[in-house]
């Protein structure tokens, strides 16, 4: 019981988690060798177009409204439907435009491999949990505004809009299952910060991006797992590593 209680509050406090892990295995050293040897001192201004990588890891859940047949006495059985937490991956590649000084734009063409869960608690206290797995392309759009280069340490803020489009094949079989069904695109506010940090052959950057879903992705396809919803969005806190 001791393990699986703490897994649960690291997810309960991921977002602290990760704001602190960053700072304590990455900036803080960063920080500390600020004034040592400069690194690439003209990497930003050799070229207007810059490409990479990133590899991130990330935890998804859902944010959730009730829809009035929930409260109907045909749901009475129920008693709350709660999305959880779960971890999941991401691959990517960037394209990186300079557009100011300060201010860069990016295209990130990225593939997530994420989770979805939706508790279903009974009157009586059974549960029930429904999983959905999601493999999606992501096409964010995102500006980067970049703090004056400190040797070799740069801070910056980035956030954006990210389309994505469910590429996971389902079979006719799973289709016709009685499965919580969600639209194929969607489309999420992200928001977050991180670090240049550069060394002699390339540039390294960890970030923290949050993200909100800004479509309702709930199928109108209503089954049991979907009859007590009005509104579906995802919600993402990510740990990125960029290379360029």
């Amino acid at each position: 019981m001791v393990p699986a209680n703490l897994w649960h509050k690291f997810y309960l406090y991921g977002r602290q988690v990760a704001v602190i892990v960053l700072w304590l295995a990455v900036v803080q050293p960063a920080l500390a060798q600020a004034d040592e040897e400069v690194f690439n001192p003209r990497y930003d201004e050799r070229k207007t177009v810059t490409y990479g990588f990133s590899i991130a890891i990330h935890s998804t859940s859902f944010r959730i409204k009730y829809s009035d047949y929930f409260t109907s006495p045909a749901m009475d059985s129920v008693y709350a439907i709660m999305p959880r937490k779960k971890p999941g991956f991401k691959l990517g590649f960037i394209i990186n435009f300079k557009l100011a000084q300060y201010l860069d734009a990016r295209i990130t063409p990225t593939v997530s491999f994420a989770e979805y869960v939706m508790e279903y608690t009974y009157v009586g206290g059974d549960r029930l949990e429904e999983l959905v797995e999601s493999t999606g392309v992501q096409f964010p759009l995102l500006f980067k505004y970049k703090s004056q280069r400190r040797n070799n340490l740069r801070m910056y803020l980035i956030g954006g809009i990210r389309p994505e489009i469910e590429a996971a094949v389902r079979s006719e079989l799973e289709e016709d299952q009685n499965r919580l069904k969600l639209e194929k695109f969607n489309t999420s506010l992200e928001f977050g910060f991180g670090v240049d940090m550069y060394y002699p052959l390339f540039k390294f950057s960890p970030e923290i991006r949050f993200s909100y879903g800004l479509r309702n992705i709930l199928s109108p396809v209503q089954n049991d797992f979907s009859a007590g919803l009005s509104d579906v969005r995802t919600k993402a806190v990510t740990l990125y590593f960029h290379f360029q």
